[in-house]
């Protein structure tokens, strides 16, 4: 398992970004649950917020692609508006276990 951040770095309804093992990946809690996801548009492979730690909509409901501003689900990574409607952001299987946010594993995409 790799250690991602504390529980308290990650507040509910926010967002915040992280790079390891040489991968971007961001990072939302919603309804107290943790959703991990490669921090890479579907649609042209590029990181996804706006400026540091900044993914969602203006909503909080919403992870927002900033260069094309394509709309995915926080709770399963779907693009549900944009260029890449259908598509998904690759997920990464997270934990969280005595104060800390654990991942899995960290998926090669390309």
């Amino acid at each position: 398992m790799i250690r991602l951040c504390a529980t308290t770095a990650l507040p509910e309804g926010q967002s915040r970004g992280f790079v390891l093992q040489g991968e971007r990946l961001l990072a939302v809690r919603r309804d107290g649950q943790v959703h991990v996801y490669l921090n890479r548009c579907p649609h042209r492979g590029i990181p996804l917020e706006w400026e540091a730690d900044r993914f969602l909509d203006d909503s909080g409901s919403l992870i927002q692609c900033a260069t094309h501003g394509a709309l995915f689900l926080i709770d399963s990574g779907e693009c549900v508006a944009g260029p890449c409607a259908g598509e998904r952001l690759t997920a990464v299987p997270n934990t969280e276990e005595d104060g800390d946010i654990w991942l899995r594993e960290i998926p090669c995409d390309g």
